[in-house]
């Protein structure tokens, strides 16, 4: 078998994603997605950035058997930093599995040159890891010490100190000796799961799942078979707490009574999973059980604004505030996007907005996340907004995500923003888009000046201020029906 290091990290990640990569079919692989891309672009420019002008080699080969043996020849000539090295070591068994013949390898981003004794010399090589995420993940902090282990088997010591370098530039020292059993631990688990070639169940989740390559793949399975990781809320202790029940469909958490869940997951979560599962089955729209006793009232005005930000966090730029008017005196709707066409004109649109806004002082402000209300203060403050003015918008401002969550339960399987107004008949122009996409076009907007890119972000951006609207719409009207449940179908 061999056991890279992007397997041990997806086997991290995901034990299906690992298998998958081994067994797989390749065909049932999407393309790579061009967030993913943008991702790996930004992880280039990052690496650059930390080697700068220090001098480096590099493997030539193509194959990764030649460039360990390359790898290896650079270290024993004791060259300063090597990019792009291969370590490569071949393992006869491992502690806990029945393998016989394993083959490791790892791909660290630099191999720096420590004083030190090793089997090279008065020296020895220590692993640099550089990552585009913001904080040391569990699963870099595994792969940098895979990195380190590996090192020592081929140099003949342990490297003194192994580090991440992550977005904020600053070093993050990995602690070996806490990782050093992890690394084993994790190694056989990987093992033990991947020899038997027995494919793992699907669990669908949504912050990890989407931008992996098996995703329609898997998601298309735990639709046919109507998987319990698809109900909002059921992670995966929570599923193994279910299956323990023998809950294992969505009709069974359905007719289970929330007494019995709550013996194992608490009540207030039983009730919550049991609505859920209740009204995806049923295809309605429920008042939650355990919502607050008084429902805090939607504003109503003459004037309604819905609001709805783009924003490039690799850039930290928010370059779209989109705004939906809708004029009920008037029977006037219209949209207003405030658009910073470079990077520099952030500070311009934003007072762009706060001016229009301002002309409306009784309209109540509606937006779907707590992004808007945390950025409106943010860029309030960074651009010197008078902090009455500022005031004066954010005490308008109405999330009606919060809204939803708290009083309603919904079919979807998520309470995402498309989910629920895909739910209730909306319908976006740009098919398929999502927020990631409009980031990757506006970064190519900036390199390319195609102004197709910018229609496009600006339309994404009005059909989320649109949806908003036809969620609110739809939800005023629901409060004000006697009935408890709608069905929706």
């Amino acid at each position: 078998m061999l056991l890279s290091d992007d397997l041990l990290l997806n086997f991290k990640r995901c034990e299906r994603r690992a298998f998958l990569d081994l067994y797989g079919d390749r065909q049932e692989q999407t393309s790579e997605k061009d967030f993913l891309q943008k991702l790996r672009k930004e992880n280039q420019r990052q690496i650059r950035e930390y080697l700068g002008k220090r001098p480096y080699h590099e493997p030539e080969a193509a194959d990764w058997e030649g460039r360990a043996m390359e790898t290896e020849a650079l270290m024993a000539a004791g060259v300063e930093c090597i990019y792009r090295g291969v370590l490569l070591h071949h393992v006869d068994q491992w502690p806990g599995t029945a393998i016989q013949h394993l083959t490791l390898v790892g791909k660290p981003t630099v191999l720096l040159r420590q004083a030190g004794e090793s089997c090279w010399g008065p020296w020895h090589y220590r692993p640099i890891n550089v990552k585009l995420g913001q904080k040391p993940k569990p699963e870099y902090k595994l792969v940098a010490m895979f990195h380190s282990f590996l090192l020592e088997q081929i140099q003949g010591r342990s490297p003194r100190l192994t580090q991440l370098i992550l977005r904020a530039r600053h070093p993050h020292r990995v602690d070996m000796v806490l990782w050093t059993d992890k690394l084993q631990e994790t190694i056989r688990d990987c093992i033990n799961l991947l020899l038997p070639e027995i494919e793992p169940e699907v669990f669908i989740s949504r912050q990890r799942c989407h931008l992996c390559a098996w995703h329609n793949h898997c998601y298309t399975i735990a639709q046919t078979n109507n998987h319990l990781s698809l109900v909002p809320g059921v992670t995966p202790n929570r599923y193994e707490s279910l299956q323990g029940m023998g809950v294992d469909t969505l009709e069974s958490l359905a007719n289970t009574s929330p007494k019995h869940l709550g013996q194992h997951l608490g009540a207030d979560i039983a009730i919550q999973l049991q609505q859920q599962a209740r009204a995806i089955v049923h295809q309605e729209v429920l008042w939650r059980v355990n919502r607050p006793n008084k429902v805090q009232p939607i504003p109503q005005g003459d004037i309604e604004l819905f609001f709805d930000i783009e924003a490039e966090p690799d850039r930290n730029v928010d370059y779209l505030l989109g705004v939906y008017l809708v004029d009920r005196q008037n029977k006037m709707e219209k949209f207003y996007g405030f658009v910073a066409e470079t990077l520099e004109e952030e500070g311009k649109i934003w007072q762009d907005f706060v001016d229009f806004v301002s002309q409306f002082p009784n309209a109540p402000i509606f937006h779907f996340s707590p992004y808007e209300r945390d950025t409106l203060n943010r860029l309030g403050k960074k651009y010197s907004t008078p902090p009455a003015q500022l005031q004066a918008i954010a005490g308008r401002l109405m999330d009606i995500h919060q809204w939803v969550t708290k009083y309603l339960v919904f079919p979807v399987e998520s309470y995402s923003l498309k989910s629920l107004a895909n739910c209730l008949g909306y319908q976006w122009r740009e098919e398929g888009v999502s927020g990631d996409q409009t980031v990757c076009w506006y970064d190519e907007w900036l390199e390319t000046g195609d102004r197709q890119l910018l229609e496009a972000i600006v339309r994404y951006n009005e059909d989320d201020c649109r949806a908003t609207h036809h969620l609110k719409q739809w939800v005023t009207e629901f409060i004000r029906t006697p009935e408890k449940t709608i069905v929706l179908r």
